[in-house]
């Protein structure tokens, strides 16, 4: 098959998986509905420089992703399928960048098992269906590293000095500085193992630094230039002392232990993460440029890994630029297992089906609890859970059989690779790319019904109503979008907000006033139910229904400006 063959079905592949069905399911609060929100206001307040969350400074991210997606919704209009479609778009362009990458650094065949894991492994398939910044940043700043990689062999050092700058310099615009820290970590991992700079020259490393800094740089730059040099400044250093903030304390409830993202990818990855564990001293791959690209890939996995396991603030997408130092070498072993099957590890040939089978159970599982919730409820200790749970979702014993066929398939791929390993890794990587999908168009609607769907339907029933909608007792950025939130014209509503220190953290609406001041037009509210009591017991505020575990409440009429 010719190699430009190959291309186009991958990219036809990726269409089919990644862009139908975007906008079935509502934006998750915070991190979906965050990024969508600041694309939202940037088309309203025509300020597409500075990011904003209800109209005031958000300075947590820089604004590439956001650009993004205003240009996505300007396409297909303010929605789910416009604030997921740009990491849609990108699921696709990463898929052909895989090929060409292990193309480039093995061969065509490994290549091929790159894309084929990348796209049956779980988290990986899964965010290019989200819109969170996560695949958009780690692609650019692994754009980076491949051409810092290519630098060292090629004669034309200073255009892939240049092109690793650049990328790097999009991954900081994306998302932040992480992206300087994990390149200036992983090279000097890179020194250490290598012994030495050999192939990379300084003059080189600090073209790449110096271009990497140029985008973030005409960001603030024109920032400053059209909003003052006291404004830029101040922003300057919230954004910074954000960054910072992120790395040394948990950061919004967002806690775990030492190994989060040891777990997270070895469940969320497999099956690729399983085939780490076929890794031997014995090194697998010839001299040169594919075993110098191995390194490069185990050092990147390593950093990230280790950098965000140290980091207190964990979340999922925190270890995300595992994906593809993690897939490459999944795919590498799948690749020489394909040649010598006789290497295949007996304890991994066991562990595989085992971790497979568990991940099934879990899919076998959500349709039994959901029918027989009302038999756990007493023994959920959180009332919110409980209201959740009460949601109505239909179930059906039948749909348990999802969990049955998936650990069936995975079961009889395991079975076949013992006698052709081939087409057993073919076969499981079908069952994944099924399964996967399964899980995202049936699965998923179900779960986000019990989470949030009470509290999005609240928020759309004041769409285009001159009100304000407002959480208690917790934060949503749902509010925001679901109700399509104008700039407020009261100067009582800005409040900025301090922390347990006295230093400023992100502006946010002003609750006392909502609560108690004297407004210029009606004002509803939301809490959880084990809050609820505590605003019963507000005069100023009527309970006018609940949902799920939500709870709502309006001020009364008589407190509003006439």
């Amino acid at each position: 098959m010719p190699t430009y063959f190959r291309y186009v079905i991958i990219a036809l592949v990726g269409c089919l998986l990644f862009f139908p069905f975007l906008g079935q399911v509502h934006l998750f609060d915070w991190d979906e509905i965050n990024f969508a929100e600041c694309a939202r206001e940037m088309i309203v307040s025509k300020d597409y420089l500075m990011a904003q969350i209800d109209f005031m400074p958000f300075w947590e991210k820089p604004p590439f992703f956001i650009w993004m997606q205003v240009l996505s919704m300007k396409l297909f209009g303010v929605g789910e399928y416009a604030a997921r479609f740009p990491n849609a778009f990108m699921g696709v362009v990463t898929l052909l960048t895989l090929f060409y990458i292990g193309k480039k650094a093995v061969n065509e065949r490994m290549a091929t098992w790159w894309v084929a894991i990348y796209v049956a492994s779980w988290l990986p398939h899964f965010y290019f269906k989200t819109g969170i910044i996560d695949p958009t940043f780690n692609f650019f700043i692994f754009l980076s590293f491949f051409q810092a990689w290519l630098m060292r062999f090629s004669k034309r050092k200073w255009l892939h000095a240049l092109l690793a700058g650049l990328f790097l310099g999009l991954a900081v615009l994306t998302k932040g500085p992480v992206a300087i820290l994990i390149a200036v970590l992983a090279f000097v991992a890179y020194v250490v193992v290598n012994r030495g700079v050999n192939g990379y020259k300084i003059i080189h490393i600090v073209v790449i630094g110096v271009v990497a800094t140029l985008p973030m740089a005409g960001w603030l730059g024109m920032t400053v230039a059209v909003h003052g040099m006291a404004y830029g400044k101040w922003f300057i250093h919230e954004f910074i002392t954000y960054q910072v903030r992120l790395f040394s304390t948990e950061d919004a409830d967002h806690g775990g232990p030492f190994f989060y993202h040891f777990i997270v990818l070895l469940a969320g990855c497999f099956p690729a993460s399983v085939f780490l564990f076929q890794f031997t001293k014995k090194r697998i791959t010839t001299s040169g440029q594919p075993h110098d690209f191995t390194r490069w890939m185990w050092i990147l996995f390593l950093v990230v890994l280790i950098l965000f396991s140290i980091v207190k603030t964990k979340i999922v997408h925190y270890s995300s630029l595992c994906y593809f130092p993690l897939t490459y070498l999944a795919a590498l072993q799948v690749s020489i297992l394909c040649n010598e099957p006789a290497r295949f590890k007996k304890w991994v040939k066991v562990f595989l089906p085992s971790l497979g089978a568990l991940l099934a159970i879990v899919i076998t599982a959500f349709p039994l609890v959901g029918i027989y919730k009302e038999m756990l409820m007493p023994y959920i200790a959180d009332p919110f859970a409980v209201g959740n749970l009460s949601a109505n979702v239909p179930w059906d014993y039948a749909e348990c059989l999802w969990g049955v066929l998936y650990v069936a398939g995975i079961i009889v791929a395991a079975v076949l690779m013992n006698r052709n390993f081939r087409k057993g890794m073919t076969l499981l990587c079908a069952v994944q790319v099924v399964i996967i999908q399964v899980t995202l168009l049936h699965f998923t609607p179900k779960i986000e019904a019990y989470s949030q769907r009470a509290a999005i339907e609240y928020y759309k029933s004041f769409e285009g109503k001159d009100v304000y909608v407002h959480p208690l007792g917790f934060k949503s950025y749902a509010n925001l979008f679901y109700t399509r939130k104008l700039p407020a014209t009261d100067t009582n509503y800005r409040s900025i907000r301090f922390d347990k220190t006295g230093k400023a953290v992100q502006p946010e609406a002003n609750e006392h006033w909502l609560l108690y001041g004297k407004l210029d037009k009606p004002a509803y509210f939301i809490c959880k139910v084990m809050d609820a009591d505590q605003y019963r017991k507000m005069p100023r505020l009527q309970e006018t229904g609940a949902a799920n575990g939500f709870v709502f409440f309006k001020r009364k009429d008589e407190e509003i400006k006439q």
